[in-house]
């Protein structure tokens, strides 16, 4: 087979090397017309753009690192998967890091994708309470939030699903379905989970439920620990998990004590997981759209790395109720 050079796609596409240059690099000036002329003869041989070389001339790499929380996380995984076809489509690889929400690990990753030079850096919700901060000492990299929020909104884009509303809306489904006094299932807080507590309480505030600690939130670890919340609590007829793990571990838990799903207590989760739909019964939760997520941050992603600036902004995708079995 034929080993192409630059000045034979020069010579095919009836432009000058710089040109041909000016085009693989995207930089500097030239024509759509031309572009597509060079893109297609460079289709039509299979000539073989020296990444490295140009890397080297450019500092740019085509190269975006990702920071995942939970890779084996199912709303995670999907997000992820989502963000890599179109960082694909648009001729980006991607270094997927994930860094199991521990922070020497999630610093280690951000010093290796900073030595490989990435182009920009996207930033999946971990389990912290505190914003995300990062600073390369080798060139600009621009970094996108989703989910957990940077310590200083000016550096970056922060992207979210509404979990506040997310959170309201469940809430008063279950009121609007009978419940009287619904609690909150908790385990670790991060600051989208918070936002969804937040929205849960304001819910209670509107039926004129004081929120307390003690009445209405269960850190549930197993069923002695819902066994004694219930015990203490035997007022509470429902309960919004702030997501699916939870809700599916808190329904098979309600079950082993003997209580019916939804006719005595009713159960909302929050993610929409594939496996929502193949518990008995099936849960009732809050879909988040990992499409549009996933779209709004590599379209935010190429803004910034076209000199776009949109440091400040934040998007809030809407969330949606879905209505299962575990809902009255």
């Amino acid at each position: 087979m034929k080993q192409y050079s630059i000045k034979d796609i020069a010579r095919l596409s009836n432009v000058s090397t710089a040109t041909v240059s000016r085009v693989i690099n995207n930089n500097g000036r030239f024509s759509e017309e031309t572009k597509n002329k060079v893109l297609d003869v460079i289709k039509q041989t299979g000539y073989k753009i020296d990444d490295s070389a140009r890397s080297l001339r450019t500092n740019i790499t085509f190269t975006i690192g990702i920071l995942v929380p939970d890779i084996k996380n199912p709303f995670f995984a999907d997000l992820v998967q989502k963000i890599e076809e179109l960082l694909f489509t648009d001729n980006y690889s991607t270094i997927i890091c994930n860094t199991d929400k521990n922070e020497e690990k999630e610093k280690a990753y951000l010093r290796m994708l900073e030595n490989k030079k990435v182009d920009g850096i996207i930033v999946i919700s971990g389990a912290y309470q505190h914003g995300f901060k990062f600073q390369s000492s080798l060139k600009e990299i621009p970094y996108i939030c989703i989910d957990r929020e940077p310590e200083n909104f000016h550096n970056t884009v922060f992207i979210s699903s509404n979990h506040y509303q997310g959170g309201l809306d469940a809430a008063n489904y279950l009121f609007s379905k009978g419940a009287e006094l619904p609690a909150v299932v908790v385990k670790k807080v991060s600051t989208s989970i918070a936002s969804r507590i937040a929205g849960f309480k304001d819910a209670l505030s509107e039926h004129s439920i004081k929120f307390t600690k003690t009445n209405h939130e269960l850190k549930l670890i197993n069923g002695h620990s819902l066994e004694h919340f219930l015990k203490k609590n035997p007022q509470i007829d429902s309960f919004f998990a702030v997501d699916d793990d939870i809700a599916m571990e808190l329904v098979k838990a309600l079950q082993e004590m003997g209580y019916q799903i939804p006719q005595q207590i009713q159960v909302i989760g929050f993610d929409d997981v594939p496996a929502a739909q193949l518990i008995t019964p099936k849960l009732s939760t809050v879909h988040q759209n990992t499409h549009k997520i996933a779209e709004t941050a590599v379209d935010s992603m190429m803004k910034a790395l076209n000199g776009q600036n949109e440091k400040g902004s934040q998007y809030l995708v809407p969330t949606e109720l879905i209505i299962r079995e575990t809902t009255k």
